[in-house]
């Protein structure tokens, strides 16, 4: 009699977990805190073939600085929100803090909000603002780092092959006379998926007035996150004025999707959108002022 294949895979170590990966990834969903994953399976009636669940594995959780700041994958949300080793990005911890209510955040986990590749994940803007970069591991090829930008294909669509895991995320140090900030819009705030979200970090010259780096990042406003580079390009190297975020307000209707759906429509995330594009810009550049 054949026996009937594992359904609930888990593992306990790294090495464990890439050995499944090459044996059987196609078949495998990765499962760590699940709060994406799961909610997806519900959704669609649909069963997977086998879970590879690897929230057990050590190593992956640990937040380290060493020139560049490392981030296990499967660092909680939480953990994320309260770590004093993330002081520099405030962006990602405000985001982490606003992932759902404080379950989601307890159990879910950096890595699954990256790999699940949402248009509304909130990680995501604040990450690609700070230039984050992806690695990730197999057991037949190695390791291999990927900048954030380019893993993301799509909605719901990755870089990540059948036999890799996703292990940590790396990012730079910020700028000098910098800060940057995500605000999200939401029905419930923290615990309603974003009908609106934005990254921004902006850094000053030594005069204080004029801008000498900017990024910009948005979520749920077009199929995946994305970065806004032609309004940075705009707004680099001039000082901030109400003219100047006009202009970027209205630059940014052009290079944004908004759809209509059951959280928002079209007009109302159209409206939001260069309003907390200035707010987040003028905050910037207030906190580092101030």
């Amino acid at each position: 009699m054949s026996q009937m294949p594992e359904r609930f895979i888990s593992v306990s170590s790294e090495e464990e977990a890439l050995a499944k990966l090459n044996a059987h990834g196609e078949e495998l969903q990765i499962l760590a805190g699940g709060t994406d994953l799961m909610v997806q399976l519900q959704q669609s009636g649909q069963r997977p073939q086998r879970l590879l669940h690897i929230e057990n594995v050590p190593g992956l959780r640990n937040i380290a600085c060493n020139g560049e700041t490392s981030i296990g994958a499967l660092c909680t949300h939480r953990q994320i929100a309260e770590s004093p080793l993330l002081a520099h990005y405030r962006s990602l911890r405000q985001a982490a803090a606003q992932v759902g209510g404080w379950q989601t955040q307890m159990v879910g986990t950096i890595g699954g909000n990256i790999c699940n590749a949402s248009p509304a994940a909130d990680t995501l803007p604040p990450l690609l603002v700070h230039d984050a970069r992806i690695t990730l591991a197999s057991q037949t090829r190695g390791s291999r780092i990927v900048d954030l930008e380019k893993f993301l294909l799509g909605r719901r669509q990755t870089d990540r092959q059948h036999d890799e895991l996703l292990a940590g995320i790396k990012l730079p140090q910020p700028p000098q006379r910098s800060r940057d900030i995500y605000i999200k819009v939401g029905r419930r705030s923290a615990t309603e998926v974003a009908i609106v979200g934005l990254a921004a970090r902006v850094a000053l010259g030594e005069d204080g007035r004029h801008v000498e780096d900017v990024r910009l990042a948005v979520c749920s406003v077009s199929p995946m996150p994305k970065r806004l580079y032609e309004i940075e390009r705009l707004i680099k190297g001039q000082e901030i004025s109400d003219s100047l975020l006009d202009e970027a307000g209205h630059m940014l209707l052009k290079h944004i999707k908004p759809i209509d759906d059951v959280r928002a429509s079209k007009k109302y995330r159209s409206m939001v959108a260069p309003r907390i594009l200035r707010q987040a810009i003028t905050r910037c550049v207030q906190h580092i002022s101030g």
